[in-house]
């Protein structure tokens, strides 16, 4: 029996085992089980679970096996460049496979949903400018609460989620990068997005950033990772934040004047510097509520007459809270 049916079959009895565990069950060397265990990976037969050096490998639940559709090359190239889902076990998948995978656990037709879903997402691609960003500034206006508007204009490089089909492929790399505090996912999303802030910033002559700090306490902050890969040239502004005896997170407030009420008194303008132009940068925006008071507090204290907000992603409209992250 072949060494690659035999892992199969291994893998099939005792579940779960490590590369040095199938080295001495099939008497292989662990280079020889490594190259088996790779090309079973790569035909989506085996699923990798850990890191290093706690990594275990089981039989797939999802099988890789291409689905059979009738859709044009274009319809599919649309998929493969919207369409990301990240399994349950961990398995990224994009284009038809995802889709197809996504369907499956909902019972769906393919091609049909496939259809649907390129209408609904081409509604939303509809509201990208000529930048190749969404401007949320009416959003903001229209957000019932804000006693004041500081911001000038705020920007979305994508939506976090659209109806039915859930979140972007940034708005679930997003996710998984900040509840799993997975650095590779967040190097991912740097560079999908590096040459959009950097653009933007000289085509709107921004003469100095600052990044909204974190509410909750993470081992590996999203923000910082952005500030330290994007390394971008201009100034940067001190923004800090302050909190109580008990620190109360954005994402743990309901209501819009709960939100206000929070960033007006936990974020601190740590800047004497003056300057023309301000770039905020943030990872989403749900309410916008802390971007708009950190604004007006640079424009209170005179660093800035003009700050623009710039969100890796935002919700689509009205009052909305981004809970997940």
């Amino acid at each position: 029996m072949s060494l690659f049916n035999q892992i199969l079959e291994i893998l099939a009895e005792k579940k779960e085992q490590r590369a040095s565990d199938l080295s001495e069950l099939t008497g292989k060397s662990r280079q020889m089980v490594h190259r088996v265990l790779l090309r079973l990976l790569e035909e989506g037969k085996v699923s990798k679970l850990g890191t290093p050096p706690k990594t275990y490998y089981s039989l797939n639940t999802y099988s890789g096996i291409a689905p059979i559709s009738k859709l044009t090359p274009q319809e599919l190239e649309f998929l493969s460049n919207y369409f990301l889902l990240i399994t349950e076990t961990g398995t990224k998948l994009t284009g038809l496979e995802a889709l197809n995978h996504w369907c499956a656990k909902q019972n769906l037709p393919l091609d049909k949903t496939a259809n649907e879903y390129i209408k609904t997402r081409k509604k939303y691609l509809a509201y990208f400018q000529e930048n190749g960003l969404i401007n949320g500034k009416m959003k903001l206006i229209n957000t019932k609460g804000f006693d004041r508007i500081g911001m000038d204009d705020v920007w979305y490089l994508d939506f976090y989620a659209i109806e039915r089909f859930g979140k972007t492929n940034l708005g679930l790399l997003l996710h998984f990068a900040k509840q799993g505090q997975n650095r590779k996912l967040m190097s991912e999303i740097v560079e999908l997005t590096q040459t959009k802030v950097r653009n933007f910033i000289i085509q709107n002559s921004i003469d100095a950033v600052g990044y909204i700090p974190p509410t909750i306490k993470r081992e590996v902050q999203i923000m910082s990772v952005f500030k330290n890969a994007y390394k971008l040239s201009v100034p940067h502004i001190n923004l800090v934040k302050v909190t109580g005896e008990i620190a109360v997170p954005q994402k743990a407030l309901s209501k819009i004047h709960e939100r206000i009420s929070n960033a007006r008194a936990s974020i601190v303008v740590a800047e004497n510097r003056v300057f023309k132009k301000v770039l905020l940068i943030d990872d989403a925006i749900g309410s916008g509520a802390t971007l708009n008071e950190t604004a007006t507090k640079i424009k209170e204290k005179g660093i800035a007459k003009e700050v623009i907000g710039l969100a890796i992603t935002g919700s689509f409209k009205g009052f909305d809270v981004i809970t997940e992250i």
